[in-house]
């Protein structure tokens, strides 16, 4: 006899000897100790008797219980996944909607519950899993997948402005700093090399192309023809600072006499240009929001002096951490690109920082 049959039938007969040694001694308390039942067992036992005889002492098989009873099929989470992989912007609601026009009947909580187990609970992780997808094997991304990545991937934005040497690409924006009583708005032109972010800043009462060719033509320009590289292209947003008929806009006659290319963004996408929107956070965070909390601004001049520390100190002094820089300073990966032990000032009067930090 198997040993779990056995088991329940010496149960069962014990449970039948207590019944009976309580009638036969007339005490119930005695037999709970003789058998070591307690009262309120042998009243349940009693119970179960008188109810349903012998049948009731003998325990039911209990087969193996499913360990997810509401887990969606494996079919139906197949198809959520290959569809979550197609739409990961999608929500579960939409993702379940879609399902249900495709005779799957799933719930919004459980397309969540798939994404819990698979770790795509988030957009954004939803969306790592399309990018390496895509690296995997080749596949045609849609203009909705390729605009997603583009937002929430820093690796597959970065492809729109890579530079392999410096000079290659700078990147130029209009910060709009804001408002001084008695002046009114203030702009900051901004430009950054895409191979080695070392950047340039000027500040402006005005957001014209004659500002944004300014700083060109004062302080980029003369700072790479000291080195002897040529700039070869710029990027920009679509701003009327920087776009307009090529004959007659500033801006554009300063590149086209310096036979340098004029890249613009796509119409709605300033992360294509995130190299200049990254320095323009950085600015606000480490330069503006600071200093304008110590210092009362009362003209233009004022917010240049400051602009041009910070200017020294983040090209100079200031580690980045990114896959290009890898802890370097602009100004350290600058010389040994160029194989070069000094530089030219890059902002006014730090010639001698410059020579200190090149030392």
């Amino acid at each position: 006899m198997p040993a779990t049959k056995q088991n329940t039938t010496e149960s069962a007969k014990r449970k039948l000897s207590l019944i009976r040694l309580a009638e036969e001694l007339g005490n119930v308390s005695k037999a709970c100790e003789i058998t070591g039942y307690s009262r309120q067992s042998f009243y349940d036992i009693r119970r179960a008797f008188q109810v349903g005889g012998m049948a009731a002492f003998v325990e039911k098989k209990r087969g193996p219980k499913n360990p997810h009873p509401n887990r969606v099929a494996k079919e139906i989470e197949e198809k959520i996944l290959a569809l979550c992989l197609e739409r990961p912007t999608w929500g579960a609601q939409r993702i379940a909607n879609e399902l249900r026009l495709m005779d799957v009947n799933v719930s919004a909580t459980g397309v969540r519950g798939v994404w819990t187990r698979h770790d795509l609970l988030h957009r954004s992780q939803r969306l790592l899993r399309l990018e390496g997808e895509a690296n995997k094997e080749t596949i045609a991304l849609s203009a909705e997948q390729i605009r997603m990545l583009e937002k929430h991937s820093p690796e597959f934005r970065v492809r729109h402005v890579e530079a392999n040497a410096p000079g290659e690409l700078l990147n130029q924006d209009t910060f709009h700093w804001g408002t001084l009583k008695g002046v009114g708005k203030v702009y900051v032109q901004v430009v950054v090399d895409a191979f080695c972010s070392l950047a340039f800043a000027k500040v402006y009462t005005s957001k014209i192309p004659v500002t944004a060719a300014d700083l060109l033509y004062d302080r980029v320009l003369p700072f790479y023809e000291a080195l002897g590289v040529e700039v070869k292209a710029v990027l920009t947003d679509n701003g009327r600072e920087f776009c307009g008929r090529p004959e007659r806009h500033h801006y554009e006659l300063m590149l086209a006499m310096h036979d340098i290319e004029h890249r613009r963004t796509k119409v709605r996408s300033p992360q294509t240009n995130g190299f200049v929107e990254r320095m323009n956070r950085t600015l606000l965070d480490e330069c503006f929001r600071i200093k304008g909390r110590t210092t009362w601004y009362q003209k233009p001049v004022e917010i240049q002096r400051d602009l041009d520390e910070y200017l020294a100190y983040y090209n100079l002094k200031r580690s980045h951490q990114g896959y290009r820089l890898k802890g370097r300073t602009p100004a350290q990966a600058l010389r040994e690109a160029l194989g070069r032990k000094t530089l030219p000032p890059i902002v006014p009067n730090t010639e001698n920082e410059t020579q200190k930090q090149a030392a």
